[in-house]
């Protein structure tokens, strides 16, 4: 998936805005994204920790439960923006390929470098989808 300058400029923004609102008080790892649907609505989501660490909230399913939420089941892409240029966790990558292993992940640093640019599919190979599930 290629995105002009200016869309792809656009999500690292906003996913370095979202990131500000993240909320990391254990960990003090921030972490905002920004997804694109295919209707072209562009959703965001922030970390969300607790001190009951497995009941946490990452800003990439935040994100994408938001889009699903509002009726949305296609994307294109998704930025993840942490201090460090950070990959998505195992949960975050098997909640996106739900919805495509084609997905465009870009992975920005906090001055919004790009750090990886990525598939889904290339982040988790041989995962495990619809598709198996009808498999017998």
């Amino acid at each position: 998936m290629k995105l002009s300058d200016q869309l792809r400029n656009e999500l690292i923004e906003r996913a370095l805005k979202v990131r500000r609102n993240a909320y990391a008080p254990y960990s003090k790892y921030a972490v905002g994204a920004a997804l694109l649907a295919d209707s072209g609505e562009i959703y965001t989501g922030s970390k969300v920790e607790n001190s009951a660490y497995p009941v946490s909230m990452c800003a990439e399913r935040s994100a994408i439960f938001q889009a699903v939420s509002e009726g949305e089941r296609k994307f294109k892409a998704i930025v993840v923006a942490t201090e460090n240029g950070g990959s998505p966790c195992g949960s975050c990558r098997q909640v996106m390929s739900e919805f495509g292993l084609d997905m465009l992940v870009l992975m920005v640093d906090e001055d919004g470098k790009v750090c990886r640019e990525s598939s889904v599919g290339a982040l988790l190979p041989e995962s495990f989808g619809p598709g198996d599930l009808n498999a017998s």
